[in-house]
């Protein structure tokens, strides 16, 4: 018997507007204490009207589009209706049969899939309000904090594309992606900013992929997966736990709403999975159908580049490895930054009188090799023992450049590179400055550079006969004590170069 998985996702990501979905209240994060951030509003005392936020309705938008959706010229909200203590009106305004985007797509990239480009079909893009949030304390006691109702949230439903955990990981952490370039949210899973409802089933195949039963079985929908590695894990135990009841002919016969079990690693039947005929949705009459038709157009001129095109680019236009384009491009502020950098590096470039049109492109592939490992080694491991980011550094772009053509130039060696480095971080110094006063630079002098090699060899008699005995590896011994007695000012290759005379 062969199984397939069939995995669908839906996603809602909250949206970083100063004020909630449908009133004047601020969003729960600037709350200091709970049920601080309410209002008749949305704790839906009667009499009140909900006014839609325009900011949301706009994010929402830009989402549809930047995920090649179709986005309504007229949309509408509606009422879903179920009981909770965390929803104080007994409804949640949300929308149903007329969302704001749909029939998109996501095209995702995973080098080490049996997919390498899997295309993800979305099926609606829609916006609602959040709930409150719930603590179960001690003794069966259930306190609600009201800040986070009616945070405006957009929920995100793909088609059942997915065919491997893994592809619903790169895609979570695409969207996220997405998300952060489109300045909409922050898309933190870890502070629920993006929050994952994985939907699962399985079904027969032959050994040539073709359909032996019905296209789609009773799922299983795990509600609020929080991490991308939860998704992975509760999705693996999802496909095992199903074929065991595929295997007994004991399939699933109904769709159930699970929760994850992150202590045992397993998953938890809540309830029998709601249908939208349970929900009784009707459209809010305090609501009037939203005419959108201006906006899609102001937004279809001012979409941003994507994360995706944006890697391409930094192959294309910088010369950097994919991995490195994919870890600089996880942080729009870090692809800023390095686009400064190479703004000035490449105008450093066309100055030089000594580079033929012809070398530029070599010259340029050097200098992405040399920014990727500075900024993502070095600078990051020197940052990161700070807990300062790209956003706080006081080196400017300007600066780092220069930085990155003083050691191309070898002008600073990788050890003093380092120091300066390390001066430039802590208060924001000119690299070349920082050179001359600590006296850093590389040894430019050859005929000093090899008086020294050979004070080194004269000293060290005994290793010079052992190198001419066959011990080669002593070479590495010999430039470490010459760079000892520059204090680390001579260039590395320079000295290899001139013991390897000496000593032949």
């Amino acid at each position: 018997m062969i199984l397939e998985p069939v995995i669908g996702l839906e996603i809602h990501i909250q949206l970083k507007t100063k004020t909630k979905m449908f009133c004047s209240c601020p969003t729960h994060d600037s709350a200091v204490s709970p049920n601080q951030n309410i209002c008749p509003i949305c704790m839906g005392h009667p009499g009140t009207l909900p006014v839609p936020n325009k900011e949301a309705v706009r994010f929402g938008l830009l989402m549809g589009h930047a995920l090649s959706c179709s986005l309504a010229p007229s949309t509408k909200f509606d009422r879903k209706n179920y009981f909770y203590p965390d929803l104080p009106k007994g409804y949640q305004i949300s929308q149903f049969d007329v969302p704001i985007a749909y029939e998109g797509h996501l095209d995702l990239s995973i080098p080490t899939g049996a997919r390498k480009k899997p295309r993800i079909g979305i099926t609606r893009v829609h916006l609602e309000e959040d709930s409150a949030k719930s603590f179960h304390g001690e003794e069966g006691r259930t306190f609600v904090d009201y800040n986070r109702g009616g945070t405006p949230l957009i929920e995100i439903v793909t088609e059942p594309d997915f065919k491997t955990p893994q592809e619903a990981k790169v895609f979570l952490q695409e969207l996220r992606q997405v998300a952060r370039y489109l300045d909409i949210s922050s898309a933190d899973m870890e502070k629920g900013h993006l929050r994952c409802d994985v939907n699962i089933s399985l079904r027969e195949i032959d050994k040539d992929g073709n359909l032996l039963g019905p296209k789609f079985n009773p799922k299983s929908e795990v509600k609020n997966v929080n991490s991308f590695r939860h998704v992975e894990r509760v999705l693996e135990h999802e496909i095992k736990r199903q074929s065991k009841l595929w295997e007994t002919g004991d399939q699933p016969k109904r769709d159930t709403t699970r929760g994850w079990d992150d202590t045992k690693q397993v998953t938890v039947e809540q309830r029998i999975k709601e249908s939208s005929s349970d929900y009784r949705y009707f459209p809010e009459p305090d609501i009037p159908p939203l005419d959108l038709t201006e906006m899609i157009e102001d937004i279809k001129r001012k979409l941003p580049e994507l994360p995706a095109k944006r890697r391409t680019r930094f192959v294309e236009e910088y010369g950097f490895k994919h991995a490195d384009a994919k870890q600089i491009c996880e942080d729009p502020a870090l692809a800023d930054y390095v686009e400064h950098t190479f703004s000035e590096l490449q105008a450093w470039l066309q100055s030089q009188p000594d580079i033929s049109p012809e070398d530029l492109e070599s010259y340029r592939s050097k200098m992405a090799k040399l920014v990727s490992g500075w900024l993502l080694s070095k600078l990051a491991g020197l940052m990161a023992e700070r807990s300062i980011d790209i956003r706080i550094i006081k080196i400017s772009p300007e600066n780092f450049a220069e930085f990155i053509t003083l050691i191309a130039l070898k002008k600073l060696n990788t050890a003093n590179g380092l120091q300066v480095l390390t001066r430039m971080l802590e208060d924001g110094s000119d690299p070349s400055h920082v050179m001359e006063e600590e006296q850093l630079g590389t040894m430019e002098d050859l005929d000093e550079l090899a008086e020294a090699v050979q004070t080194v060899l004269d000293q060290n008699p005994a290793e010079v006969l052992r190198y001419k005995e066959g011990e080669t590896q002593l070479i590495k011994l010999f430039i470490g004590l010459v760079m000892r007695a520059t204090e680390g000012n001579a260039d590395p290759g320079a000295t290899k170069n001139i013991l390897l005379v000496k000593l032949k």
